[in-house]
């Protein structure tokens, strides 16, 4: 714990002090004066007073009640924590934004949140495209110990969490409501696996707290503020995904954007992203060059191949049992078409792909 902060039961009264919001706590957090006569000193009057009355007499403050409960809460099970800046798992990324929420309640595995992470959001209504692309990224991502962040959301958010945890790597999931609400109701399947394939649930409300409209922009700082940048897969031209976009470039963070056709709807929000400066993605590598100095850090040297797999490189670790798409495929290996339908077509004839309704599919003995 940093020396200058207050301990949790106290950072707990802090939180809810009147007059007291989060970008002053921010602030008064990053300055660490001495506690609690530091602190007392630059509060506003009004916290002032409040955070003298828990210190002197904490039975009398109208604060206990909750801290008690707060505390309560997190000794309940061993997979719930309550985080703040001085806990030993704060993500120090999230000291960089201009409005970090003071205090954050989780649940599931704290390793998630160990960097390399990036974001992964994009439509609530994408087409069959933008679902198996978000897969395929999320899946590569983590194949290289990157964790994927995102909101749970339905679409885009959901695809790319629910590959993660079908690849076996961590993921990271910021709800706008509290972290023991299942919010949407129809990601309760998602849910529950977070929770036990090694995922974390974040959320800046107590349990408890029901989902609102409101909660949702702010959710997303926290989101684009835990990760290292943002992909946005499908988007439209009004989309609370390009108020993400907007978010990580506010917070210094890189945006990327994958293109798509100018004659689907879901796509205009990244092609415009893409216009305003936005790295245009093709593939993994793409996100990996610009963020190279975590690549070269945490990605591990891929494994040597056997001669007959390093020939159908790249085209065998974009597929799996959902179908792909023909020009989702050459958009993520870079092949223009007729190489790619040669290459599938050789991997049909040994056994190692299908074609189905959607796209091709990878077999098991591949």
């Amino acid at each position: 714990m940093t020396a200058s902060l207050p301990p949790l039961r106290d950072w707990l009264a802090l939180v809810r002090l009147p007059g007291l919001g989060s970008a002053r706590l921010a602030e008064l957090s990053e300055a660490a004066p001495a506690w609690p006569e530091g602190w007392l000193v630059h509060l506003p009057r009004e916290a002032a007073t409040a955070l003298r009355l828990w210190l002197d007499h904490p039975t009398r403050s109208p604060m206990k009640a909750q801290v008690e409960a707060d505390l309560a809460w997190s000794e309940s099970a061993p997979s719930r924590h309550l985080l703040y800046p001085g806990h030993s798992a704060w993500p120090r990324l999230l000291t960089q934004i201009a409005d970090p929420p003071p205090l954050l309640w989780a649940e599931g595995d704290l390793a998630a949140l160990v960097p390399p992470t990036l974001a992964i959001v994009g439509s609530r209504r994408p087409t069959r495209e933008g679902l198996t692309n978000a897969a395929a990224f999320a899946r590569e991502l983590v194949g290289r110990d990157w964790a994927v962040v995102s909101g749970m959301a339905l679409g885009i958010d959901g695809a790319a969490q629910s590959a993660a945890l079908d690849a076996g790597g961590r993921t990271v999931a910021v709800l706008g409501c509290g972290v023991d609400v299942i919010y949407p109701p129809r990601h309760a399947t998602l849910y529950h696996r977070l929770l036990a394939e090694g995922g974390l649930l974040l959320a800046e409300h107590p349990p408890g707290t029901r989902a609102r409209a409101g909660f949702f922009p702010r959710r997303n700082r926290i989101v684009t503020g835990l990760s290292l940048g943002v992909l946005v897969v499908e988007a439209a031209e009004k989309s609370g995904s390009l108020v993400s976009a907007r978010l990580a470039s506010e917070q210094n963070r890189e945006v990327f954007a994958l293109p798509g056709s100018i004659h689907n709807p879901q796509a205009r929000g990244c092609l415009q992203l893409i216009r305003q400066g936005a790295v245009l993605v093709r593939g993994v590598g793409d996100i990996l060059e610009e963020l190279s100095q975590w690549a070269a850090v945490h990605v591990p040297t891929p494994p040597v191949q056997a001669a007959d797999e390093a020939t159908s490189d790249p085209l065998l670790r974009w597929l799996s049992d959902t179908p792909a798409p023909l020009d989702s495929l050459v958009a993520l290996t870079g092949l223009d078409v007729p190489e790619c339908q040669r290459r599938l077509l050789e991997l049909e004839l040994e056994g190692c792909v299908a074609q189905s309704p959607g796209g091709w599919v990878r077999l098991s003995r591949a």
